[in-house]
């Protein structure tokens, strides 16, 4: 079993929704791996910076992302695993780019409770918009004096 601590920088960006990973990003990686009789163990934590915005109020978004998983390099070729070792080597590119890409939220918030953008002004809210009477169109105002309680009426739910 081997321990291994490294810095590495990302070739190229990872993610393509609002949240990604920029390419030249320095990403922490702990692995450990450990020889089974059938292939290599490989575990390990990533914790990776991201760069977006939110997709309620657009405001942007700098905040690191950890990842853990772990995966199964096989000696020989099996159609149940997907890595293989090669030349005794474990390329790891391709399980934090997975695991990286599954971690990153479709819709990512600044906040858990964004409230998101004002409809009329564009503002960011900061707190909930009051209630306001909506308009009634002009075509449907006769109805606001119908009170179907008076007597000789029915009520509509009727």
């Amino acid at each position: 079993m081997r321990e291994l601590e490294r810095e590495v920088m990302t070739p190229e960006q990872i993610g393509e929704g609002l949240l990604k990973v920029p390419a030249g990003s320095a990403l922490d990686l702990d692995v450990r791996l450990e020889s089974l009789h059938d292939g290599i163990l490989a575990t390990a934590n990533v914790v990776v910076p991201t760069a977006g915005e939110c997709s309620r109020c657009l405001t942007t978004i700098d905040e690191d992302l950890q990842v853990e998983f772990t995966e199964l390099f096989a000696y020989a070729r099996d159609e149940a695993l997907e890595y293989e070792v090669s030349d005794d080597c474990v390329d790891l590119e391709p399980p934090i780019r997975d695991a990286v890409v599954l971690a990153l939220p479709f819709q990512p918030v600044c906040q858990p409770d964004c409230l998101g953008l004002d409809p009329e002004t564009g503002e960011k809210l900061t707190q909930p918009r009051p209630e306001r009477a909506s308009e009634v169109d002009p075509r449907w105002a006769s109805l606001l004096d119908f009170d179907a309680s008076e007597p000789g009426q029915t009520p509509a739910s009727e």
